[in-house]
């Protein structure tokens, strides 16, 4: 298994031509990614980009009185602050920690000053926030008609490819509010899971048990979605 150590683990800076990776390379910083540590807010300025190795990453739309809902996840198949490239200067999403881990951040003058090149990093980071845009319309769709088994299915496949491993350490509370629905609900559904024996859940922790049981019990957006990343992203990293 590829260490949360080496930058490359992340798929985005893998699939960097040499010329880009020597540029960038003295750049990277590790960094630990702590569980609700919050990477930009709302409407903020962002300072870095962050490349996770080991970490997952919401992506959280915040309503007025305080309400959120994820609306992406990230983790080792990308990166956090495509605003930083595509111009806008902030976004009214923010980025938190939900399943801690270790990851890579590079200033946000490198990252522009790479963009501006037109080079294959320009390339591959276009390819990757159309694979993001289309996590985030798939997301929209999910929430507003399949159940929430399907949801739960869903947004557990898509955060195991993110992840080097078959767990998940979260709480009930967390994904409720990653799905924007009751703790409760929740609750429900990820015991209904568990009866079926796709998954265990204990203290916090997410255990797939039985992958392709979970993706036949998932609704259709797990399926486009992932068939969008393979299809502008590398899947793997080399080696």
């Amino acid at each position: 298994m590829p260490s949360p150590n080496d930058p490359r683990t992340n798929r985005l800076l893998a699939a960097l031509p040499d010329a880009e990776w020597g540029r960038w390379q003295a750049l990277l910083e590790p960094v630990d990614l702590p569980l609700g540590k919050v990477l930009h807010e709302s409407g903020g300025a962002m300072e870095h980009v962050y490349f996770p190795t080991s970490a997952l990453v919401s992506l959280l739309y915040v309503l007025a009185d305080g309400g959120t809902a994820e609306i992406a996840v990230v983790g080792l198949e990308g990166l956090v602050g495509v605003t930083l490239f595509m111009g806008g200067g902030s976004t009214p999403s923010r980025a938190v920690v939900q399943s801690a881990g270790q990851g890579f951040r590079l200033p946000a003058p490198a990252l522009q000053e790479e963009f501006q090149r037109a080079g294959p990093a320009m390339h591959l980071l276009l390819r990757y926030t159309q694979a993001l845009i289309t996590q985030m319309a798939q997301t929209a769709v999910c929430n507003r008609h399949h159940s929430l088994d399907q949801q739960l299915c869903r947004w557990l496949l898509l955060s195991l490819d993110r992840l080097p491993g078959n767990e998940l350490v979260m709480t009930q509370e967390l994904i409720g509010n990653m799905l924007g629905v009751r703790r409760e609900g929740v609750t429900e559904a990820a015991g209904r899971l568990q009866a079926a024996g796709l998954i265990r859940y204990a203290r916090g922790r997410i255990t797939v048990l039985d992958r392709p049981g979970l993706e036949a019990r998932t609704c259709e957006c797990y399926g486009v979605v992932k068939k969008e990343y393979d299809r502008l992203l590398p899947h793997a990293a080399p080696g």
